[in-house]
């Protein structure tokens, strides 16, 4: 089969895709330019029309109006542009097949998250910028503002691998786990509620990790109303897409003390411009769509592909399907 893949790899990672390729008895098609990250979107390629399977982050156009394609892998756990009713119609119609790397990018994502959570519990930031001598009045108060994370309630919004992960972390810590499901299917590992129970878990918990993926259901699902819902002193992280989040609720809501803190490692636009009033506040900490980064992420990547192709090629269910 004809495999096109448009994303930009390290040597070894390349080096291992164009082996295994080879091996397995198929055809690599590279586009004119390569994608350097994995989240862009590729271009309108000639080369596209002669694919039968597309690995990396294809132009969503194009794959519509290719009728040899069978099978999408994206290179990223978000399929922000390829969820629409027009393409998940168009797919159903045709058979297509849409899987992506959510099981790549587990790992990181849930220990960013965690991370987040112990520098805000530890009070990290503040404790990095200080100087002070011990027994002074603001050592004192540094040491007495760090609660620990132990019997917290934390409120997942969004149940998948990344969820999963967070969960099995936090369950030596004695946490109070409940994640939001838009379906709860009844076999997750935490306590599940669905949309209608989302207020009164938001005015419970001690911290808020926003998971969800960007759709027309979920821009600006956290609006001014669900912030104002949080329980007083509470702390939201984002991880999910920035497109989720009213970003000017979220600032009003930091800025008056509602919330104690946000942690997020995804805006929009992304960069944040300095002049941005999230920028400009003490309790928000921004990291640059860094939480799924990991070390030897093309490998991994590629093994991720390589393990669906075989699957792909033997008729068996592919893993981390969403179409």
């Amino acid at each position: 089969m004809k495999i096109f893949s448009d994303t930009q790899f390290s040597d070894l990672a390349l080096g291992l895709l164009e082996h295994e390729i080879e091996a397995l008895g198929h055809e690599l098609i590279f586009p004119h330019e390569l994608q350097t990250s994995v989240l862009a979107q590729g271009a309108d390629d000639p080369s596209f029309t002669d694919a039968e399977i597309a690995f990396g982050q294809p132009d969503e156009k194009s794959v519509l109006t290719n009728d040899n394609l069978e099978w999408v892998h994206l290179t990223s756990a978000g399929y922000t542009r390829y969820d629409t009713p027009k393409f998940r119609a168009a797919a159903k119609a045709r058979g297509l097949i849409l899987t992506n790397s959510s099981s790549v990018y587990a790992e990181a994502c849930a220990e960013h998250v965690f991370a987040f959570m112990l520098a805000q519990c530890r009070q990290l930031p503040w404790a990095l910028s200080s100087r002070v001598a011990s027994g002074t009045e603001e050592w004192l108060e540094l040491r007495n503002a760090a609660p620990l994370l132990r019997d917290q309630q934390v409120l997942i919004l969004g149940y998948g691998a990344i969820a999963t992960r967070l969960a099995a972390m936090l369950k030596p810590f004695g946490n109070t786990v409940v994640a939001l499901r838009r379906h709860p299917r009844g076999d997750e590992v935490v306590k599940t509620i669905a949309l209608d129970q989302l207020d009164s878990a938001l005015a419970k918990a001690d911290h808020v990790v926003n998971i969800l993926p960007e759709n027309e259901g979920s821009r600006g699902f956290f609006s001014a109303a669900r912030f104002a819902a949080m329980k007083e002193g509470a702390v939201f992280y984002n991880i999910g897409r920035g497109a989720t989040v009213d970003q000017d609720a979220l600032a009003a809501a930091l800025g008056s003390g509602d919330l104690a803190a946000a942690w997020l490692d995804v805006t929009t636009p992304e960069p944040l411009p300095d002049d941005h009033p999230l920028r400009g506040l003490a309790n928000c900490y921004i990291t640059p769509h860094t939480a799924g980064g990991q070390r030897a992420e093309s490998e991994a990547l590629v093994v991720h592909f390589l393990g669906n192709l075989r699957k792909f090629t033997a008729g068996e269910e592919l893993v981390d399907r969403v179409m």
